[in-house]
């Protein structure tokens, strides 16, 4: 396998945002054909000034052809979906046009994703989750044979429409829903690394996805109920400990359904508290006024628990409440 990627591969970002934004500027800097699908200021932005991206040690550029209409850009090698997962139901039948025979779609998105189930094996293998594809439209536009699963563990921040800041680490998960190695695999990682990324390939991405979701299920929420930081949330004993009730009911759908976590709650809860007075990616969007992603990161989880026989009162607790403060304030629908 070359340690570079095709030339003539070319990439599609939907979504330009913090994530798919850094995504598209690095690919495009390091000399891979790029596009985005994007809409309002943030294409206007694209348009005029291509990718930016402000790294600790200067600014990254490079050029992209962007557009609002997927039929416009036509198909791609490489389909990032970078987008809220309460976005996705709407948009997917529209991104069809970006697919040809053999595209590979990268979901770069939180949360339990709408291939999740479609490899695992066990009791909910091949299980549609209706907290994420409640009509299956996303599974229809985007087949998850055609996914490469993706766990992002990077930060990132929209500084203006277009611009993207990076933070902190450069992570990225990769892996077949079904398991094992591929060549498509490899050669989505090659892209990725070539464009500056820590590239690691895992051989059961499921258990990736969920552990992720495990330390982030609580604390996203919960910032919303609350309006604070991360530090504040977890200084108080009370909240401390319906955070680690929730991840004990996760961790145990998590054993029931095949993707263990071998992590303790305190080790978790010690590098909660090691990252200081962080706002959650969910606590910026409320913020902001933008809807939250909250069927993918707590509804699919209460969804599992049901599927496989786990009580959890206290996730069930948590979505509810914050589903009606969302309710309240326009972010989530009635």
């Amino acid at each position: 396998m070359s340690e570079h990627p095709s030339p003539d591969l070319r990439v599609c970002v939907v979504g330009a945002g913090a994530v798919g934004g850094m995504i598209g500027a690095r690919l495009a800097a390091s000399g891979t054909a790029t596009s985005a699908l994007a809409r309002g200021e943030t294409l206007e932005a694209l348009r005029h000034n291509g990718w930016r991206l402000i790294e600790h040690d200067g600014e990254i550029s490079g050029p992209v052809r962007a557009s609002d209409d997927a039929a416009e850009l036509g198909p791609h090698d490489v389909v990032v979906v970078a987008v809220k997962a309460q976005s996705l139901p709407e948009l997917a039948p529209r991104l069809t046009p970006l697919l040809g025979p053999d595209t590979v779609v990268v979901p770069a998105m939180n949360g339990v994703p709408w291939w999740f189930c479609d490899g695992l094996g066990g009791p909910v293998d091949g299980r549609r989750l209706r907290a994420v594809d409640p009509d299956g439209v996303i599974a229809e536009a985007l087949p998850p044979a055609r996914v490469i699963g993706c766990v992002v563990h990077l930060s990132a921040s929209t500084a203006s429409p277009g611009v993207v800041l990076h933070g902190t680490k450069h992570s990225l998960i990769l892996g077949e829903p079904h398991g094992g190695t591929s060549e498509r695999l490899e050669s989505v990682a090659t892209l990725l690394r070539h464009g500056g990324f820590d590239v690691t390939l895992s051989r059961r991405i499921q258990d990736d996805v969920w552990f992720k979701l495990w330390g982030n299920l609580t604390m996203n929420p919960i910032s919303v109920l609350t309006g604070t930081t991360m530090d504040r949330i977890i200084a108080d004993p009370l909240v401390e400990q319906l955070i680690s009730a929730i991840m004990s009911e996760a961790r145990e759908i998590g054993r029931r359904i095949g993707t263990p976590v071998a992590q303790d709650i305190a080790e978790r809860l010690e590098i909660t508290r090691s990252m200081g007075s962080m706002r959650t990616s969910m606590l910026q969007d409320a913020d902001a006024g933008r809807s939250i992603e909250l069927d993918a990161l707590v509804g699919a989880v209460s969804e599992l628990g049901q599927a496989v026989d786990v009580a959890t009162p206290f996730t069930d607790a948590l979505l509810g409440l914050t589903r009606v403060a969302a309710q309240a304030r326009g972010l989530y629908p009635a």
